[in-house]
């Protein structure tokens, strides 16, 4: 593993023991984040056969919704059920019916190559479930000039690696608008033919960037978190200018399915 990738993981691993100190100190962001979660349990296959997985699990609080998901991430913590790289899963083909990822898709420089292994070790009728940014106009301020990572909205998207690719080579990317342009209109629809889109739906959150994240000022109390959800609902009749989330549903078709 090269200077840069140790590096770029000892980074992250801090930033995440840092967000599990915000977490308990902040009950409203652990609200904000068990609906995130309810939303993707909703979206969840039901099959029944194969494990749930979820990629990138930071602090791992999802089991509070989802009781069995796997819990994984780049490095092992007490909390993490396995180490995993979403470019080399170590899961069986066709042994998982879910992979949950949180403000993950947008940190994989190849998406091409990670949905190829996703699809690889799901089983027919498995899917992948994302919950990521939305450009929206409120979310070009939101993920514009008060965040730390780019939107990367006019940099091509590199659908596919290098052919002197490292699949360890997971050093930082980051490009916040990815997940609208890639599953939202038709521009790249034909690199989506091994998969049914199964939803795509922009949602308004505004209770979570005025709750400013794990360690941004918090700009409303705790109590008034019902009526900001219900502005929330309000707000998503008008993705356009109020959408900050986008939520993501992938699912592998079996062989007599196969449809975007």
């Amino acid at each position: 593993m090269s200077d840069n990738v140790e590096g770029h993981i000892g980074r992250h691993n801090a930033e995440i023991h840092e967000n599990l100190r915000h977490w308990s100190n902040k009950p409203l962001l652990q609200d904000i984040y068990r609906e995130f979660h309810i939303l993707e349990a909703g979206e969840l296959s039901g099959s029944g056969e194969g494990i749930i997985v979820e990629l990138g699990s930071g602090i791992g609080n999802i089991r509070e919704t989802i009781p069995h998901c796997v819990r994984t991430d780049i490095f092992p913590n007490p909390w993490i059920d396995r180490v995993e790289n979403a470019y080399a899963l170590s899961f069986d083909d066709a042994s998982v019916s879910d992979i949950i990822l949180t403000d993950v898709f947008h940190h994989l420089r190849y998406p091409g190559a990670a949905l190829r292994e996703f699809h690889r070790v799901l089983r027919p009728g498995g899917r992948v479930i994302m919950l990521e940014p939305s450009v929206s106009l409120l979310g070009l301020l939101a993920f514009g000039p008060f965040h730390s990572e780019p939107l990367a909205l006019r940099r091509p998207i590199e659908w596919d690696p290098p052919e002197d690719w490292n699949p360890n080579d997971i050093g930082y990317f980051a490009a916040q608008g990815n997940a609208g342009r890639i599953f939202r209109g038709s521009r790249y629809r034909h690199l989506l033919s091994d998969w049914r889109l199964v939803r795509t739906r922009r949602l308004s959150r505004i209770s979570w960037v005025a709750a400013g994240g794990y360690a941004g000022p918090q700009l409303y109390p705790d109590v008034l978190y019902p009526l900001m959800r219900l502005l929330d609902r309000a707000c998503s009749f008008f993705p356009g200018l109020f959408a900050t989330r986008i939520l993501v549903t992938l699912e592998k078709p079996d062989s007599t399915d196969k449809t975007t």
